[in-house]
């Protein structure tokens, strides 16, 4: 049995609950790419399925839903991608009805379906790219969501996290906002006005009721809407990416995982006029997960937390030839995992 280094965990609870080990190498199945892993990015939601339930899965389970890697091995039916390609993706649908992969991008080696990835823009490194898929994805849901259309005006609620700071850049490049407004701490204020905004609001020093503009639209990044909703028009969309929302009047936004979400914004990426943010703690190493967990876990971060410095393997090696076959439901061999 071929085994891999991964981070996982066997029962629920917090970030201490999550253990280095040894697991068996997936195998694709008939429409799967084998990805060795360059780089993952961390998520809330990660948080949140290491503490509960929310979407049971098998154990032990490895967190993690971004990543980009080089496809070294793939399914029969698989005819977008080859051995060696640079690909980036969120490899976790959890809209489709099925257990979430067991198996998630903090290990080596993953296993994802090709329509959930996109082939890496050359400009970009591995730990931008993989700071991009979950978060750009679920910007993107919002504007849909919302029924945004060019011109309108946009109040961005937490505009230097890891969703915000791509919506203020997708309103103002791609969506054609006539007016951007974000909010954020004082120390992210110029940051966030280097995203793209009109105009950047201290929330430390502002209270909603105090902005006396009226928006068309209010994305609320954090979840803040049963007080944000003032800077909303009486018939203007409101957007909360947290579930459930804290506002009556607030519409609840997921996300719809492809590959070809990505696609879509390629030349954006290519001309820069959208930037991937990774914190500047980071890149962690991939051996400081637990770390990068912690930080995730204050609400600080700026832009993505991402895990890097991998332990990579060349695809020639004896280690990745006939790699396991016996392989479950969610990726992993049926005689899951050695300590």
């Amino acid at each position: 049995m071929k085994m891999q280094e991964a981070w996982f965990y066997e029962e629920y609870g917090p970030k201490e609950v999550l253990k280095l080990g040894i697991l068996p190498i997936p195998t694709p199945q008939h429409n799967q790419l084998l990805v060795q892993v360059h780089a993952a990015a961390l998520n809330p939601i990660d948080v949140k399925r290491r503490q509960s339930p929310i979407f049971p899965s098998d154990f032990p389970a490895v967190p993690g839903c971004d990543m980009a890697g080089v496809v070294i091995g793939k399914g029969v039916d698989v005819t977008k991608f080859d051995i060696g390609d640079e690909v980036y993706g969120n490899i976790q649908d959890f809209n489709n009805g099925e257990k979430p992969k067991q198996l998630g991008t903090l290990a080596q080696f993953i296993v994802v379906e090709e329509s959930l990835v996109s082939r890496k823009p050359k400009c970009l490194s591995f730990e931008e790219a993989a700071s991009l898929p979950l978060a750009l994805q679920t910007a993107i849901e919002g504007f849909t969501t919302a029924g945004f259309k060019k011109g309108q005006t946009i109040f961005v609620v937490g505009g230097a996290g890891g969703v915000g700071t791509l919506v203020v850049q997708l309103a103002k490049h791609f969506y054609g906002a006539s007016y951007v407004v974000a909010s954020c701490s004082t120390p992210k204020l110029e940051f966030v006005k280097q995203l793209g905004a009109d105009k950047v609001v201290d929330y430390t020093k502002t209270k909603y009721e105090d902005i006396e503009e009226k928006f068309d639209f209010l994305y609320d990044t954090i979840g803040d809407c049963k007080k944000s909703f003032v800077v909303a028009k009486n018939d203007g969309a409101i957007v909360d990416i947290t579930w459930p929302p804290s506002h009556p009047r607030a519409v609840y936004s997921s996300l719809t995982v492809s590959g070809e979400s990505l696609e879509k914004l390629r030349p954006y990426l290519e001309c820069k006029k959208l930037k991937p943010e990774i914190d500047p703690t980071g890149p962690y190493h991939f051996n400081d997960v637990i770390e990068a967990f912690r930080y995730l876990e204050t609400g600080r971060a700026r832009g993505k937390v991402v895990v890097s410095c991998f332990p990579l393997v060349d695809p020639h090696s004896p280690i990745l030839s006939r790699v396991n076959s016996k392989i479950g439901v969610n990726g992993l061999s049926e005689d899951i995992y050695m300590k």
